[in-house]
């Protein structure tokens, strides 16, 4: 039996489509699921709210099963999972400022995503309270010799604003403080009341690197809700745009990492094949980004023969150059006298967070959603998940390189195996109300998509959850005992998403 079967038991099941099963329960079950959470027994894959109600995903690795809790008809509060569980401390805060619901026993009761200057109070949710008088303290660190770094939330790059507090001893690096929210675009306010089509483009734009990523999770959950069927060449489409995305940014950061270690010759050999990429989507599907090209039934390009035979002769570009930067990478002294050992995170901490993506898989986390919860096509395609367990900045850059080469052998297997057929189906409303949920596989690790619809199509309640939300707090955890030059090297190797992680 799943570690998952009782908890889900224990509730009243809900009407939700797709294969994950939703539960209203009671706080006591709600307690015991933070219990196992805290023993490792489950992992979290999101916690999100709305006006009455809260929702917590969970996964149970061992089986490859996944289930949504809920508690409803809330009043003003509800058990606090990050009393028993830290990674849900991030997203309670954010829940809290989002709808008002108080995390009772909360362990850090400052606001996260508010930073005192909404219009507002409660975006999805106003319940006529006061707002409370702003104020902002981070934590504080006692010792002989310690002083404060501020950098940010401005920084000298075109990189979005974050805010990142330092406690150093000389130049050692006693506790990194993150100060996130700067990016406030009020995606799941935006989402209320939408129709699929605005929904959609508010999808793929939650965070723009991650365009593909963000559509085809959207439009999985809401393909589930309406039990809608997805043209088979739309399917393999969809795929190959991800995989076209996942090289692009791989490249990028492996460029941009070398590059803040003083090596920028990687960058820029890095950038010109990332450049190649991004033409060859863009003469594939019309756009760099291949933004917009998802939609809810399919996919808005179809790939024709001028399109295939570009992203072939990408293929073998790729094939013929990237092996001789991965020797360059691999036979610089100097570059890993930087990389290696630099940010090191434990397998523990990656485990107890779900840290997804090359963070996890760096630390010994062999997580893919792509593999362990798998989606098609990629059920019928042949692939490895690289893993290793030094946890450190070199680690993080050879998941990238060996994700580089998979994700080239399977955009060949799709190219080759690649059928025929429509590529859109018509989308209707179902004329109840429905409720969709997907996990799809991003370049940083698994993206989370929930969505309602209303009897008339319409998006009732949408949560997007990033696969930063359990990454930047690792950071934090990760820059401890290194020097503080360092932490540029070991951000970029992270590479969180600040747009990602503000909803």
């Amino acid at each position: 039996m799943s570690m998952l079967d009782d908890l889900i038991g224990n509730g009243r099941p809900v009407s939700h489509h797709g294969p994950w099963p939703r539960t209203v329960t009671d706080s006591s079950t709600w307690i015991s699921a933070a219990s196992r959470l805290s023993e490792g027994q489950l992992t979290m894959l999101g916690l999100w709210g709305e006006r009455n109600a809260v929702h917590m995903s969970l996964l149970d690795e061992q089986a490859g099963k996944s289930a949504i809790l809920s508690l409803q008809e809330l009043r003003n509060g509800y058990p606090s999972i990050a009393q028993y569980h830290p990674p849900a401390l991030r997203l309670e805060r954010t829940l809290r400022d989002l709808t008002g619901l108080e995390p009772e026993g909360l362990p850090d009761n400052r606001p996260w995503i508010d930073h005192g200057r909404w219009d507002l109070q409660f975006p999805l949710g106003k319940r006529g309270v006061p707002a409370p008088a702003f104020s902002y303290a981070f934590l504080h660190a006692d010792g002989e010799n310690l002083h404060q770094i501020p950098v940010g939330p401005v920084h000298a790059g075109i990189i979005e604003p974050g805010h990142f507090r330092f406690m150093a001893n000389g130049e050692t690096v006693v506790r990194l403080e993150e100060r996130l929210g700067y990016t406030h675009k009020g995606i799941e306010s935006l989402m209320a009341g939408a129709d699929l089509p605005r929904g959609i483009q508010l999808a793929g734009r939650t965070s723009g690197d991650s365009s593909v990523a963000y559509a085809y999770a959207f439009s999985r959950a809401a393909e589930a809700a309406l039990g809608l069927e997805v043209p088979l060449r739309a399917v393999w489409l969809r795929a190959l745009m991800a995989e076209l995305e996942r090289i692009a940014n791989h490249l990028g950061d492996i460029g941009a990492i070398c590059n803040d270690a003083a090596f920028a010759l990687m960058l820029a050999h890095c950038g010109m094949l990332r450049e190649q990429v991004l033409r060859a989507a863009d003469a594939a599907f019309s756009h760099r980004l291949m933004r917009d090209r998802i939609l809810p039934g399919g996919v808005a390009a179809d790939l024709d023969g001028n399109g295939k035979a570009g992203l072939q002769a990408l293929h073998a570009e790729l094939s013929r150059k990237f092996p001789a930067l991965v020797e360059l990478y691999d036979n610089t002294a100097s570059l890993q006298d930087r990389t290696v050992g630099a940010g090191t995170l434990h397998d523990g901490l990656a485990r107890q967070y779900g840290a997804g993506g090359y963070i996890g898989r760096a630390a010994g986390r062999r997580f893919d959603t792509r593999r362990n919860l798998a989606y098609p096509p990629y059920d019928e395609l042949t692939f490895d998940i690289p893993s290793l367990s030094d946890g450190d900045v070199n680690a993080r850059i050879w998941i990238r390189i060996r994700e580089v080469e998979q994700s080239l052998s399977l955009i060949e297997q799709i190219l080759d195996q690649l059928p025929g057929g429509p590529v859109l189906s018509d989308v209707t409303p179902a004329n109840d109300f429905r409720e969709g949920v997907a996990l799809v596989e991003g370049f940083r690790g698994d993206i989370l998509a929930w969505l309602r619809l209303t009897p008339e199509g319409r998006i009732e309640r949408c949560h997007l959850r990033d696969p930063s939300w359990f990454q930047w707090p690792l950071l934090e955890a990760a820059i401890k005992d290194n020097i503080v030059a360092d932490f540029p090297l070991c951000n970029k190797s992270f590479n969180c998403s600040y747009s990602g992680h503000d909803l």
